[in-house]
């Protein structure tokens, strides 16, 4: 039986592969456990390493530093890379808001954890792993513990503080949420304030009687109203009209427009009377409603069209066909022809059957290409993160230059790629199963190493005075800064509850009371909001770390 015992007690290469797959396969199992609807996922890998790390288990240190650099580094590249598409058009919106107050409650928690810095007998290292874990953001502990390195300065006080400190940062979120509905909380603010702005279009059908617009092409309508809109059928004398820019509208045409929901009321102006029937409803047969013209999702799959705009593509003069709508993810976009196609994008062609059929061959429609991930591009762009992330940047009055690290750098530039990529032709695309694999299996690598080097003190710090002290401390500063922040968003009656709940999430970067304000509460709000707060929120944290040890240790 020595060959299994080796397995587990030998440093190898060997050794810390099957030492990592145990605690990770471990703590995802117990991860899937709900006490009272709310699981900690994978988290639970951070507390079996902590377990295995206790036991005495170890493994060999520059292995254990290749696989939480490569779990990190990897899990935040594939999620700036996922969010990315979204990310410009929520900050242009609600997201600019949201996150406002998102930095609001990081930068209480910063100084706050300063300021008792300077009055407990706790070192700044230790401080420093005690926010980390407060606010259960483990790339930021990565980012301060490279910080601490680069400065000559063990990280282990940090990884200690953040392991006695995780577990009450994980209930302190939900804690904090539970404290707000009692005390702050009104019936009005559970209502959400605004419907999701996922669809962001607007079809409607209208009968042409402005006298405005009768005798005038779509286009010329188009170039006088300065409005964005598409109109995809014109119904005229019991027939149906696939329009092109060219085609002149009739009095009493009835035209089905695509537009965006701030443009309805124009729309209900321009072409003068709305029909009152509701297009916008989910199930729709689209094909069911005329004989001759069809409606059929295309997929973009050839990569040469990457990044091109709709409009260069000249699809109702070359194939006959209108281009109404554009699903990228989850997000309905209006087709305009200033709209930057990406690979993988959807795209609804009203058209007669052979006129689909050729828009189809030139737009690729190869749906089964979608299914295989884009590895080659995941791993190019892991190393433009990288890249990024090892430029070291001069602050006045820094002994020592600041550098994104390994989870600053390839964050931003997955979220650059992933809105940006198809400008420069740069494919992006990766399946959803593909995403949600790279960031778990990246976590999962990373919270394994960190739960493995915190363990191996973890018990002997937490029966210290000094360990009640730093759980004290650490829950002091997720409750504290949500509270405040929390309730004076609410006063401020500009989001419902459901929307702060998930901006407190995304600051705290949480994604396990995440789970628990998506059980408690209607709708979507506290996810939209998440998402929104998430990547800007986990970056300030990584360089608030790093800028705070380069300053003053």
């Amino acid at each position: 039986m020595d060959w299994i015992n080796s397995l587990f007690t030998v440093h190898s290469a060997v050794q810390t592969v099957v030492l990592l797959s145990l605690i990770v396969s471990v703590g995802l199992s117990l991860g899937k456990l709900h006490i009272k609807g709310v699981s900690l996922g994978v988290a639970f890998v951070f507390f079996a390493g902590i377990v295995a790390g206790s036991l005495h288990f170890s493994a060999d240190a520059q292995m254990l530093n290749f696989a939480e650099t490569l779990g990190l580094s990897l899990f935040v590249y594939a999620l700036g890379l996922h969010v990315g598409p979204n990310f410009v058009g929520m900050m242009r919106e609600e997201g600019f808001s949201l996150n406002l107050w998102g930095l609001g409650v990081i930068f209480a928690g910063t100084v706050m954890a300063l300021a008792l810095c300077l009055v407990l007998p706790i070192g700044l290292s230790e401080m420093m792993g005690i926010l980390c874990g407060a606010t259960t953001n483990t790339p930021a502990l990565g980012a301060a513990q490279q910080a601490l390195a680069n400065a000559g300065v063990s990280g282990n006080g940090a990884a200690l503080g953040c392991a006695v400190t995780y577990p009450l940062g994980v209930v302190g979120v939900i804690l904090a949420m539970v404290l707000l509905r009692r005390f702050v909380v009104t019936p009005d603010d559970l209502e959400p304030h605004c419907k999701s702005d996922e669809n962001k279009t607007f079809i409607g059908q209208y009968v042409a009687v402005n006298p405005a617009i009768v005798g005038r092409t779509i286009a010329q309508v188009s170039q006088i109203s300065r409005r964005h809109f598409i109109v995809s059928r014109i119904w005229r004398g019991g027939k149906v009209i696939v329009p092109v820019a060219s085609t002149q509208i009739e009095e009493g045409d009835n035209v089905l427009v695509v537009t965006t929901p701030e443009e309805q009321p124009v729309m209900d102006l321009l072409f003068g009377k709305r029909v009152e029937k509701d297009w916008n409803r989910d199930k729709i047969d689209w094909n069911a409603i005329d004989a001759s013209v069809e409606s059929r999702v295309i997929v973009v799959t050839r990569t040469k069209l990457n990044g091109k705009t709709l409009g260069a593509l000249h699809m109702r003069q070359t194939y006959g066909v209108n281009v109404s709508r554009v699903m990228r993810g989850d997000i309905k976009l209006l087709a305009t022809d200033s709209l930057h196609l990406q690979y993988g994008d959807r795209l609804t062609v009203v058209g007669t059957p052979e006129d689909i059929d050729h828009a189809e061959a030139f737009l690729g429609n190869a749906v089964s290409v979608l299914n295989e991930p884009n590895l080659g591009a995941i791993f190019f762009g892991l190393l433009l993160g990288l890249g990024v992330g090892m430029i070291p940047f001069t602050i006045p009055g820094m002994s020592a230059p600041v550098r994104l690290g390994i989870a600053g750098g390839p964050i931003i530039v997955g979220i650059v790629i992933g809105a940006l990529g198809s400008r420069i032709h740069m494919i992006s695309y990766t399946t959803r199963s593909a995403s949600l694999m790279l960031r778990k299996l990246g976590l999962s690598l990373y919270l394994a190493c960190l739960g493995l080097v915190a363990g191996k003190d973890f018990l002997s710090i937490v029966i210290r005075p000094e360990g009640l002290l730093w759980v004290g401390v650490g829950f002091l500063l997720t409750v504290l800064p949500l509270l405040i922040v929390g309730a004076t968003a609410l006063r401020t009656k500009k989001f419902d509850f459901g929307t702060v709940c998930g901006l407190l999430c995304g600051a705290m970067a949480n994604p396990m009371a995440l789970s628990y304000a998506n059980e408690t509460l209607k709708g979507d709000r506290a996810a939209v909001a998440y998402t929104s707060v998430y990547p800007l929120g986990m970056f300030v944290r990584v360089i608030l770390a790093q800028v705070i040890i380069m300053f003053l240790i």
